[in-house]
């Protein structure tokens, strides 16, 4: 069976609190070796600690999701030191700028903004700090997180997840060392502007994943996404770029342990 990894999945979320054991089964079976639990928050970060501590194939990024900027502390850096020193966190994360929802009153958009950008910096020190890289989600602000991160770039390498851009701005992450991540959109049928840009992008230069619960490829769109799914994401990407299976592996999996601390015990 060909091994992949899901370098992306909320394990800890809610949608899986009946079922997470059946889960991790079904992504074993699939030949997904190794999942990596993504923290939006403090609480959300020790969970994904805890699943890790459980499961020998999962790993946890800690980090607090932009998208929650007004919850967040002033400084998030003690907490996260902390919890940066468990041995099976492999990177900080989800951290970076979401301009997509912004809060509905206009004046408070300046603000939301502000608070985004010193929780990014508060990551990038930490990551910076424990030899960590980070894990980037960036909504229509592509251009200030790219500017954000650039001044890292000697330190810090982030990975663009859930990548949907274009194959210029793919070009743009890869210039300063920083990678891409592509998940079950590679799949749909409205998803040909993210098959260019698989197309486009080494084979050493990214990784998969599902971000689940979200996003579930074809034939399973609509319904829960799990990291079993991984599977069927891997086959459209090795159609689109033209390989086998095996060369796919064995390239997203290298890339990956390259990126993450402790996986696989580099």
């Amino acid at each position: 069976m060909v091994e992949f990894f899901d370098t992306h999945a909320h394990l800890d979320f809610p949608d899986y609190s009946q079922d997470l054991n059946e889960i991790i089964v079904r992504a074993q079976s699939a030949g997904i070796s190794k999942i990596i639990s993504i923290g939006t928050n403090l609480e959300s970060s020790r969970r994904a600690i805890q699943l890790a501590e459980k499961c020998p194939n999962v790993y946890a990024v800690i980090g607090w999701h932009p998208g929650e900027a007004f919850g967040a502390p002033d400084d998030l850096r003690p907490a996260l030191r902390e919890l940066a020193k468990h041995p099976k966190v492999t990177a900080i994360g989800e951290t970076g700028l979401d301009y997509h929802r912004l809060p509905e009153v206009e004046s408070a958009h300046s603000e939301y903004k502000r608070r985004q950008a010193a929780l990014f910096e508060q990551q990038l020190e930490v990551a910076a700090e424990f030899g960590l890289n980070c894990v980037i989600h960036q909504r229509d602000a592509f251009d200030d997180t790219l500017a954000q991160l650039k001044p890292f770039a000697q330190r810090v390498r982030g990975v663009f997840h859930c990548f949907g851009e274009s194959t210029d701005r793919m070009k743009k992450v890869l210039e300063i060392g920083s990678l891409v991540s592509f998940t079950g959109i590679v799949t749909f049928k409205n998803g040909h502007n993210v098959r260019e840009t698989v197309a486009a992008t080494r084979l050493d230069k990214f990784m998969l994943e599902t971000d689940c619960p979200y996003l579930a490829p074809v034939p399973y769109r609509g319904k829960r996404c799990e990291p079993a799914y991984v599977k069927e994401i891997s086959e459209t990407v090795a159609q689109v770029k033209m390989c086998s299976p095996e060369e796919l592996s064995a390239a997203t999996c290298k890339t990956a342990k390259e990126f993450f601390r402790n996986l696989g015990g580099r």
